[in-house]
């Protein structure tokens, strides 16, 4: 058991699989960053100064009352609609699957030009080669 096990967990389908969820995850923190450090910013910048990350509705308040932030209105036990994380989710998601879309893209465009190319012969062997001389040589006589 433990012998088909190793096979299965070694087999090329499921390390890929393995290698992909690690550069998914990679690249999951490098979509995060840049909706986080660039993009939100430039948006931010655009719109007058609206941060997303900080953008929320008080349904119920806490003990506090009034809430600067998301994370002090988390903090107070407040119960909110952190719609500007909602916003940052979906820009996160729409880079990831446009990036995706390019890959997929580039890939299929690769395929086709494989496909389209066609094959070039196989070179003779050396036995061929020489066989083909000797043929050449007897109908020479």
């Amino acid at each position: 058991m433990l012998k088909e096990f190793k096979e299965f967990a070694m087999k090329g389908s499921m390390l890929d699989l393995a290698i992909g969820v690690v550069l998914g995850a990679a690249f999951g923190k490098i979509i995060d960053s840049l909706v986080k450090d660039l993009i939100t910013p430039l948006i931010g910048l655009v719109t007058g100064g609206v941060d997303f990350t900080n953008r929320f509705v008080v349904l119920k308040a806490g003990p506090a009352g009034s809430y600067p932030t998301l994370a002090d209105a988390a903090k107070d036990g407040a119960v909110v609609l952190g719609y500007g994380s909602f916003i940052t989710a979906i820009i996160q998601f729409l880079l990831v699957a446009f990036a995706l879309f390019l890959v997929v893209k580039g890939v299929n465009r690769t395929r086709r030009k494989a496909e389209e190319a066609p094959a070039a012969p196989p070179e003779p062997s050396r036995e061929e080669v020489l066989l083909a001389e000797i043929r050449d040589a007897l109908r020479s006589r």
